[in-house]
């Protein structure tokens, strides 16, 4: 903080009178592929001077050169953000096919080898490379980043600090890394404990107010320790510039379908928690809870068994995500998003670790690449069928 008390230029919250509030954008981490052998690809630096402006508008180099980020913009609905985002990956494959490249989405690549990967190129990635040394080349991970716009910063905090009680349940539908190295990790998603590598990860703590959330980060800016406040990759943050608290826990989903489904149930929880607030004190208290909560979801994905520290037991985490799909569905009908929140169901029920798996079971590890590339560019259905509860034992 400045020495006056007032809030520093990053953290002063973007407010937009014209802009509804609630707002959703799309950041999805996209691996880059030889198809000759489906292996990774990393041509970051020579392609993206390739794109057609329109395209490279929307797109960004991430820490690995097999790596690129697509990103839409600012929408009023799920529906709206993920037409766009399936536009730009129709984009992005039409323009990187001439170049011999394919494009899937996943949260790890299953045969990637750290001394296999390399660094972008980009100024910002030296910097990353320079400060995390060999942690910057560990495996490339892949996630899924959910923008809610949040009127004011007061609100944003609000549902932050309860947003935490979540996060495994929204880690636990997600799971869609379950190979590395060549081999079944047995996690649903090991993105997670390869990414939790990197410093300033994980569930954050409790705040209570704004100004204590500032202070937390602009210490660190303060002392030279970062260059910028992005440079904390916790598993959710505030954008104030973007005036959006950003969910940042899921693994990226292969399918567009799994990204609306997952974007609807964020949208609407980070509205609930903003303004009539439900997650309960015992949870948001116990933050050795959610990290074993974080854990048990990386392992077991949609068969992990939560601790609710209230009762003293594990509960089901098919049976939390029932009670917060009709927690959230009166915000879904308010926000437009009631059909991508009914996908929830169908996404929990054939999650991406278990196809992937099948798909190894049936063909082998070689084939997970092409099939996850042929499944980037599927179309959600125009009417999915209203799913039965998820009854999954």
């Amino acid at each position: 903080m400045t020495a006056h008390g007032e809030l520093p230029a990053w953290a002063r919250w973007a407010a937009d009178s014209e802009r509804p509030a609630w707002t959703i954008g799309l950041e999805e981490e996209v691996m880059l592929l030889d198809p000759d052998d489906w292996m990774l690809a990393h041509r970051i630096d020579d392609l993206l001077p390739k794109l057609s402006p329109g395209l490279a508008a929307h797109v960004a180099a991430e820490t690995h050169a097999c790596t690129l980020e697509l990103f839409t913009g600012v929408h009023r609905t799920v529906a709206g953000a993920c037409a766009e985002l399936l536009g730009l990956r129709r984009e992005l494959a039409e323009q990187l096919a001439p170049l011999g490249l394919r494009v899937a989405v996943a949260g790890t690549h299953p045969l990637a080898a750290s001394e296999d990967t390399r660094v972008s190129g980009g100024a910002r990635y030296q910097v990353l490379e320079s400060g995390l040394r060999d942690l910057a080349r560990r495996e490339p991970t892949f996630a899924l980043h959910v923008h809610v716009g949040v009127p004011l910063p007061e609100l944003a905090i609000a549902a932050f600090d309860r947003i935490r009680a979540h996060l495994p349940v929204f880690l636990a539908l997600s799971g869609n890394s379950p190979f590395w190295r060549g081999r079944d990790s047995g996690m649903a998603s090991f993105r997670t404990p390869l990414f939790q590598a990197f410093p300033r990860a994980g569930i954050p703590r409790r705040f209570g107010t704004y100004a204590a959330y500032v202070e937390s980060i602009d210490v660190l800016l303060r002392a030279g320790a970062l260059p910028d406040p992005t440079f904390v990759w916790r598993d959710v943050r505030l954008q104030p510039r973007l005036g959006t608290l950003e969910v940042r826990i899921t693994d990226a989903q292969t399918t567009v379908a799994e990204v609306a489904a997952l974007a609807a149930l964020i949208q609407a929880l980070v509205r609930l928690e903003a303004t009539e607030p439900l997650a309960g004190n015992e949870l948001l208290d116990a933050p050795e809870v959610l990290e074993e909560n974080r854990f048990l979801a990386s392992r077991d994905g949609m068969a992990a068994r939560l601790i609710d520290p209230g009762a003293e037991t594990r509960v089901p985490v098919e049976r939390c995500l029932e009670e917060l799909l009709a927690r959230a569905r009166p915000h879904a009908r308010d926000l437009e998003c009631v059909t991508e929140l009914d996908a929830v169901g169908e996404v929990a029920r054939r999650p991406g670790a278990e196809r992937q798996r099948a798909i190894a079971s049936e063909h082998g590890l070689p084939a997970i690449g092409a099939e996850l590339s042929s499944l980037f560019l599927a179309a959600p259905a125009a009417e999915p069928r209203r799913p039965a509860p998820l009854g999954l034992g």
